[in-house]
């Protein structure tokens, strides 16, 4: 199934990689979209969690992006954390009761910034 906020050639695009397939995780209000291309792990993956209070938002953000290991990120009303990881690099912010984690397999941040910016956008959040 399509990712229903993001399109899949613009995410390929955006991170580097051709696009072999998607999927997503319908628990939630918003679906977690994963993105995959030719190795094992997905190339970028993205999480939007409403969250029931501010403090639980930020603890997504913290889960993803931990202030002591991450470049602190403060825009246009959205907090968190940008850095690499791993297996690649991490864009988290919060703003009020909303996460937004994107994970990348791309070792430049600003792949996973802007696939989070763009589900933002695409969201209205």
């Amino acid at each position: 199934m399509d990712c229903p906020y993001l399109d899949s050639q613009w995410v390929a695009n955006t991170n580097g990689q051709r696009m072999v397939g998607q999927g997503i995780d319908s628990r939630f209000d918003t679906p977690a979209c994963v993105f995959w291309s030719f190795p094992e792990e997905p190339q970028a993956t993205v999480i939007v969690r409403r969250m029931p209070t501010i403090a639980a938002a930020t603890a997504v953000v913290d889960w993803a992006a931990p202030i002591d290991t991450t470049e602190i990120v403060e825009e246009n009303g959205w907090s968190g954390g940008r850095g690499n990881t791993d297996a690649g690099a991490v864009y988290a912010v919060q703003k009020d009761t909303i996460a937004v984690v994107v994970f990348s397999n791309q070792h430049q941040s600003v792949k996973a910034e802007s696939i989070a910016l763009e589900s933002i956008k695409n969201l209205g959040l």
